[in-house]
Order: C-alpha cells, then structure tokens, then sequence
C-alpha cells in the first residue's frame, strides 16, 4: 500500500476505537488514536497469527499491556478477520458483550491475556517469551521449529513507572530473551498530567542498564519505521524496546495531547471535526471502505497459510517423532498423564512429624518426574520453601530447557510470569514465597483468579510458628485475607498426608489458581489409621476423628498445624463424657462447593456447640461456628521468640482450649 492508503487504514483504526468509546460513553479514546500505527504494523506486517484460529500454538503472541485501550485491540482483532462483529464493538463495556472495558483472557477472541492493572501484561509478556524458549528447547529437532514465535506487546508510560516492570525487565534481560520485543506507546501524558511531574528518568539507558536492545522511533505514526525497528529487534539476542513517540488523541483538533483525552469520550462535535478533518465521513459510525477492509482482511488468507504450512511441518515431525508429538499435545490440551498420581510419597505416622513446606518438597520431586510440564520457581527462597525441583536443571540463557527458574528477589513479576506461562500454554507452573509476601504479589495472583489461570502459589512460613523471625514475617491476617478472593482455592494442609492430597487438588484445578499454605514448623504426622483418610481434603472439610457416632455434642474445626491441637485436645474432652468431633477444614472453598447433604453431615446444623481453632485472623470463622460458637485466634501482630512460646503465649495449649470450651457450653447451656 501507498502511503496514502496506510494513512486511511490507521484513520480507520483511530475512528473505530474512538466511535466505540463514544457510542459507549465510556473508556479510553487517547491511546487508541495514538497508538494505531503500533497495532497496524504488529498485526498487518509482522505478526504471525490466524484469525480463524486464534489459538494456534505457533502464533506469535501480543500482550496489551496498557489494557485500557481495549477498544484499540477490539479493532485491529474485528478488522483483521476475528470473531468480534461491528455488533461487538458496538457493545463496548456493555452487559455480557465479548468488548469488555479491559481485555479479559478467554472472553474475546485473539485476547492473549487479561490486562488492566498497569504492568501486568508487561510482567506476563516474560512468561510468554520463557514459555516459549522453553518448549522450543524441549521439543524442537534439526529442521523441525514446530515451538518457533515472537511475543509482542504495546507498553506505556504507566507501565515503565509501576515496579513490576522494573522487576521484569530487569529479569528478561539477565535471561537474555531475544524473542520478546515490546512496543513503547511514550506519549507523555498520564491522567494528571504530562509524564514529567513524576517520571524524569531517562527510559532509555534504564533498559539499556537492563541488557535490553533498545531504539526510538522518532514519529509513533511512521508504519515504515516502525517496521524497520522491529525488523533490528529480530537480529538482536537481547529482549527489544522500540520506544515510539506518539501523540495522545492524534487526529483529535483540541483535545490531542493533553491528559484530559486520556480516559473519556472524545465528545461528539470534536469526534466529527477530527473526521472532517481527516476526510472521514461523519455518519455511518464504524465507516470502512471496501478496499480498506479487503487490505485488512489479506490476513486471513496470510495466517491460513501460516498455519497450513506450520501444519505440514508438523505432520512431518509428528511421523519422526511420535512420542515427543504425543507428549507435545497432551501438553497443550492441558490433559494429565493417566497415573501421574500413582508414584507420590505416602508419609508414615510419626509424632514429631515434619514441617509442611517438607512434605511438599518431597511431593514436588514426584510431580516433577510424573509431569515434565511443571515448571516452577521461588522469590530467592527455593532453599527455604523448599521448592527446587533437583533432579532437573535451571531455566536459563544456556539452558533452555531448565525447569527450575531462579526469580530473584522479585515476588510481584514472578507471579505475573507464572500468569504468562499458563496463558502461552503447554507449561503449568507454580510460584513461590513466604506467605507473608503474598502481599506483595496479590495484584498478579487476583488476575489469575479472575482469569481461571491455574498457578500454583506455594506460600510458606504460614503463622506464628515462624517464631524468631517475629512479626514482620508471621502473617496472622493474610491467610484471612486471601480467602476473600473469589476464584483461590486455599489449602492449609493439616500435616505431610493432607499436603500431598493439597498438590493433587492444585494440579487437577485447571479453572483458577491454588494457593498452597504450609507451615515452616514440624507438625506431626497423624496416624491415618487411627484418623480418618487424608483423601478427605479434597472435600474442603471431613471428620477427621469422632467418639462416636450420632450427633455429637462439641465440633472442633481446625486447619494446618491447628488440627493437631485438635486431637491433643480429645481425650481431656472423652473424659469429660463428650461425644467430640474434630473436623479438619484445610480448604473453605472446596468445602463450600460441596452440596447441602455433605456439609451438613460434616457439622450438623443442630449442633451450636463449636470452636475454631487457626493460628491467624479469626474473622470469618463465625461462618463455621455459628452464632454460638468460639474461635481461637491471634487478632493481633505476632512476637519475636521460640515459636512453641509464641503458641503458649497466644493460648494454643491444650488447657485454653478446654476451658475455652466449657465456657462456651456453659453459656449455651444456660
């Protein structure tokens, strides 16, 4: 095309994204109108991709990191062939419309991930780009690049000025991933204003510090530039930065360049005088021409043949090695092995037991050898969660095939990457840290909630059992706050038996994340002989243990080294001529999922007399409790000291609970 012809096919990009925030009267109209010629050269010069089929596993991948210009990608996806209608764009951030406000990962075809939070889709990008070094190193053979794509994303101001960028930058270029090339939309502006009352650095030299290849395109509208750009970036071995200049609203008469663009409708009089303008007829909104639209529409016949062509190679590599085929799909379809199960380890009772976060390394080294697609890795901490998977190599610049990835310091980018491993598919990771730092990395893991990512969180140092370390590092509110998320499966795992159980029910959840709460302090191994089957986690909840059967008189419900309070506490209780019952409840929300019948066999609706026992928060156990039950807690910020002290200090003795316990019949009683 001419460079009359480019110029309408980015008018027409910059007016559908702006007639579909205006018809909605709502979203973001400035980046869109910016960025178009960013969009235009990625999907219509140098993406690989089928519009027909936009989960082709070869087809590179786009991250729009800068979610709030979802409408931008709404348009480049409808005009390049994908199944979103001028009807979808129509219902822009409307009531079940495949156009939400910002992109959602498996609600809009040809979205590769959900963004919004500003560098996350920076963050999640990484992922991707390991993702695929990493199956490129597994599966790839002479003359047979069946794993072989770039990953892309449009990047902004926001983003370079949120930390998690920082931190996976910094990371994908230690890793030197040459395959990732990220577009900066660097207009200036921010909603409060230019850039510059907050962000004076030099982005430039910072990447360049990070041992990314970076250039500049002086003019953000120059297709021919930018093309150019990413043509160097593709001949570098280092991750790209094209930092483009572009103008905020480009094309809108009063309102370009300034902050005031950056959020809300352009207004319908400046809107038409910007179509005037540009030759554009005002009416009909969404207006193409024949020939513009036959220009985008080229690639559906270019991505046809894209995949045809990756198709024949892999009929070829799939005739010459069938096993490594087989593994490849079952891989990507996300379907686990028969029997992956049959090999992890069985712990015998033992009173002085181990700690949680031990099990599960023991359990970790089983699943690494049943599932070659586990890749994982810890927040500097892979010796304390106890994590590394050592039967198999480091993920790096020499060693792509590495399974074990060393994050650094760096617990918000890595649960963001863990988000791009699972996206880009063929990989199921997890991710580690104290639970105490989930904090740090909550933004990424709601994301995976709200998307049904599967990672695994595996968050250690879980209570007051830390001990020494004191309250800094004992998180008594945060296993509280992390069941509020709608979408995390919570498992605090009672001793070794329920954490194997607790990874089982990880790995099967294949629609949200799991976050794995595990102690650092020994907890005995219950005698399941005695007790009842550890099997019983995937419930949520089960009676561990009860005097007898028939209603009983007392329920003690506990999770994690609690549990073993609980059954400490029985024969004080049996003395005393209760029927009791201990419920271990490691997982609220596999327990609620249950039906009616279940629940109410496990804590019987007539029985009012019940306690809690859970070194943390005990804000939301009144849900389990009841009315007329108790709850032993810490409601306040730990101690620094011998972490058996700490628990004596809070009441977690086997004297508390019992007098805990007849003050609450007492009570009920009368």
């Amino acid at each position: 095309m001419n460079k009359t012809d480019i110029e309408q096919a980015l008018n027409t990009i910059r007016f559908f994204s702006a007639d579909g925030v205006q018809l909605a009267n709502s979203g973001h109209t400035g980046m869109p109108m910016g960025a178009a010629a960013l969009a235009y050269t990625l999907y219509v010069r140098q993406m690989n991709h089928n519009p027909k089929n936009p989960n082709w596993i070869n087809r590179d991948r786009f991250v729009l990191s800068g979610g709030h210009a979802s409408m931008l990608l709404y348009t480049i996806l409808h005009l390049t062939g994908y199944d979103i209608s001028i009807d979808d764009l129509k219902q822009f951030r409307q009531y079940q419309s495949i156009t939400p406000g910002h992109p959602e990962w498996g609600v809009t075809p040809g979205v590769d991930t959900s963004t919004g939070p500003l560098g996350q889709g920076f963050a999640t990008g990484v992922g991707m780009a390991i993702a695929e070094a990493h199956l490129a190193a597994t599966f790839n053979k002479p003359g047979f690049d069946i794993v072989n794509h770039y990953t892309y994303a449009i990047v902004t101001d926001g983003d370079m000025m949120e930390g998690i960028s920082s931190e996976a930058a910094s990371l994908a270029g230690t890793l030197k991933l040459g395959k990732l090339i990220y577009l900066y939309d660097s207009n200036d502006i921010t909603i409060e204003g230019r850039t510059d009352i907050a962000l004076t650095e030099d982005v430039a030299k910072r990447f360049e510090a990070y041992n990314w290849h970076v250039q500049t395109v002086e003019d953000g509208n120059d297709v021919e530039a930018i093309d150019k750009a990413i043509e160097a970036a593709k001949l570098d071995p280092r991750p790209s930065l094209i930092i483009c200049k572009t103008i905020i609203g480009y094309g809108l008469p009063n309102r370009a360049d300034t902050s005031g663009i950056h959020g809300s409708p352009a207004g319908w009089d400046e809107l038409n005088l910007a179509k005037e303008n540009a030759g554009i007829p005002t009416e009909p909104l969404f207006y193409i021409t024949d020939e513009i639209l036959a220009h985008f529409r080229e690639q559906i016949a270019v991505g046809a043949e894209l995949q045809k062509e990756w198709n024949e190679l892999y009929t070829c590599y799939k005739e010459k090695y069938p096993d490594l085929a087989k593994e490849f799909e079952r891989r990507n379809a996300r379907i686990l092995p028969e029997n992956w199960d049959e090999n992890l380890p069985v712990f015998e009772p033992d009173k002085k037991g181990l700690a949680t976060r031990v099990a599960s390394w023991h359990t970790i080294q089983k699943i690494a050898d049943a599932l070659p697609e586990v890749v994982g890795g810890s927040a500097d901490l892979a010796p304390s969660n106890n994590t590394w998977m050592d039967a198999y190599p480091a993920f790096g610049p020499e060693q792509r095939d590495g399974r074990n990835i060393h994050y650094g310091v760096r617990e918000i980018a890595m649960a963001a990457i863990g988000n791009g491993l699972f996206v880009h598919g063929g990989i199921r990771p997890f991710n580690a840290t104290f639970l105490v730092f989930s904090d740090y990395l909550r933004g990424s893991l709601r994301v995976s909630a709200l998307s049904n990512i599967a990672n695994i969180f595996v968050l250690t140092h879980d209570s007051i059992g830390v001990g020494e370390d004191g309250p800094t590092h004992q998180p008594v509110e945060t296993i509280m706050s992390l069941r509020l998320m709608p979408n995390l499966n919570v498992i605090r795992p009672a001793d070794a038996n329920e954490t194997v159980e607790a990874w089982k029910a990880a790995i099967e959840k294949t629609d949200g994340p799991t976050a794995l709460i595990l102690s650092r302090q020994n907890i005995p191994t219950i005698d399941r002989q005695k007790y009842a089957s550890a099997k019983g986690l995937h419930k949520g909840a089960y009676v561990l243990y009860k005097s007898k059967d028939g209603t009983p008189d007392l329920i003690i419900i506990a999770a994690g080294s609690e549990v073993t309070l609980a059954l400490d506490c029985i024969s004080a209780l049996e003395e005393k001529g209760l029927n009791t019952r201990v419920v271990s409840m490691p997982c609220w929300e596999l327990f609620e999922a249950q039906d009616k019948v279940y629940k109410d066999e496990i804590l019987p609706p007539s029985v009012k007399n019940r306690i809690s026992l859970e070194a943390g928060q005990t804000l939301g156990w009144e849900r389990w409790v009841g009315q007329y039950g108790v709850s032993l807690g810490v409601t306040e910020f730990g101690l620094s000291a011998p972490g058996d002290i700490i628990f004596k200090e809070f009441g977690f003795t086997v004297e508390n609970v019992i007098s805990m316990i007849e003050k609450m019949m007492k009570k009920n009683k009368g």
